[in-house]
């Protein structure tokens, strides 16, 4: 599964963005190998329209998941047409890899 997450920095080690739109990247992450690739958030500039700029990005990047802080409406109806789960509620007091982590070992149960 591909796990979109909203980042500080362009690292694992860097901390989770509460904000979607406007955050500097998109971690996008497979479960399976825990490899990733980041992903500079293109919309963090525009004036407005950031939210969906960015929900067009991490569909394009075939994301089933994302964890962030929190998604503004328009962006959110757009990531919810496409399927994509959004766990939100993220602070950026944690790291990306352990956010990861944590949703994934909530999914088996842990």
């Amino acid at each position: 599964m591909k796990i979109a997450v909203t980042s500080t920095g362009g690292s694992m080690d860097a901390l989770v963005s509460e904000q979607f739109g406007r955050c500097q990247y998109f971690l996008i992450i497979d479960s399976e190998t825990m490899k990733f690739e980041a992903v500079s958030n293109l919309g963090e500039q525009i004036q407005s329209g950031a939210g969906p700029k960015a929900a067009e990005l991490i569909i394009n990047k075939g994301a089933q998941v994302l964890l962030t802080g929190h998604v503004g409406d328009k962006a959110e109806d757009a990531l919810n047409k496409s399927g994509i789960k959004i766990v939100a509620g993220y602070k950026n007091t944690i790291k990306v890899k352990d956010a990861v982590e944590n949703y994934l070992s909530k999914l088996k149960g842990g």
